[in-house]
């Protein structure tokens, strides 16, 4: 069965290059009407070109409809201003993809505070802002498709990135509670992890890599996490043709008696308490403390 966008409105950002415009261009050959957010700057967030309505006449000449924003995700307003531009063009928006990214990558020792805190904001902070923008319009649609785009760095670390997989693992989390609210809703919203040869990565991969990890490789899999019978609270890493699920899960755990509960009786039971033998994936936080109270009914019963 052909999975289609028509009637559907889709904003990406940071649609100019890369992946987004991977995204932003697929959508629009399914029928979406796409709304292709770029500020157009280098990948360290600096200066602005034309990046993002060179897209919107690639699609345009294919026969699809699409408009270009130069909005920054950073600035709330102006994402407001993105939606409402949107919904007055094609009557709502259906799909919102978070791309929008810069690097800033230094050891932790060498990192300046202030690009910390850019990194931050303009991954989370500003896929935050994006996401708020359309929220109450998919609420009122009882409709809306939302790809959080986080990293391997987020989900296993990765040297030299503190900033940006502080931001990329805050991205997954806000996931976990997007999904929880926006149910009730038919909100659907899912975690990317790609891996792709863009401006963002050209310097690591080697040449034959870059190739080989083509932003077409991973539209597959954001495609379908913001399609209409898509899953929610998937966390799904793809690149180079090969796909694959993440989970963030705990184990059973152990009850410590009263007499047991000091630094020593924790450091006595530390291998089963690291244990993973009986992992399992919480659906919400409440289920950590349904787990502990489990454990606990367990411990006085002997």
């Amino acid at each position: 069965m052909t999975i289609s966008f028509e009637g559907k409105v889709a904003i990406v950002t940071g649609a100019g290059g890369g992946l987004g415009r991977a995204y932003a261009l697929e959508l629009a050959r399914r029928g979406a009407k796409v709304v292709v957010n770029d500020i157009g700057g280098s990948r360290d967030g600096t200066g602005h070109s034309d990046a993002a309505l060179a897209v919107v006449e690639e699609i345009k000449a294919a026969g699809g409809e699409a408009m270009s924003n130069g909005a920054s995700v950073t600035e709330y307003d102006q994402m407001v201003e993105m939606v409402a531009k949107a919904k007055e063009a094609w009557g709502g928006v259906h799909v919102l993809i978070n791309n929008a990214g810069i690097l800033r990558d230094k050891s932790f020792t060498k990192m300046d505070p202030a690009d910390f805190e850019l990194v931050v904001k303009v991954h989370l902070i500003g896929s935050a802002f994006a996401t708020k923008a359309c929220w109450d319009l998919m609420r009122a649609q009882n409709y809306g498709r939302i790809l959080m785009t986080a990293s391997s760095t987020g989900l296993f670390g990765n040297f030299g990135q503190a900033n940006y997989g502080a931001a990329k693992l805050g991205l997954a989390g806000l996931t976990k509670t997007l999904y929880l609210e926006g149910t009730k809703n038919n909100i659907k919203v899912n975690t990317l992890a790609p891996v792709a040869g863009t401006r963002m990565t050209e310097d690591i991969f080697p040449e034959e890599a870059f190739k080989l990890f083509g932003p077409e490789n991973v539209v597959p899999a954001a495609l379908f996490l913001v399609s209409e019978d898509s899953p929610t609270n998937a966390i799904v890493g793809a690149g180079a043709g090969a796909y694959h699920s993440a989970w963030v899960s705990m184990n059973p755990g152990v009850f410590l008696g009263p007499d047991e509960r000091t630094v020593e009786g924790f450091a006595a039971q530390w291998d089963k308490i690291s244990d993973r033998t009986g992992d399992f994936v919480p659906q919400s936080g409440a289920e950590q403390s349904g787990a502990i109270l489990a454990l606990i009914q367990k411990g006085m019963k002997g």
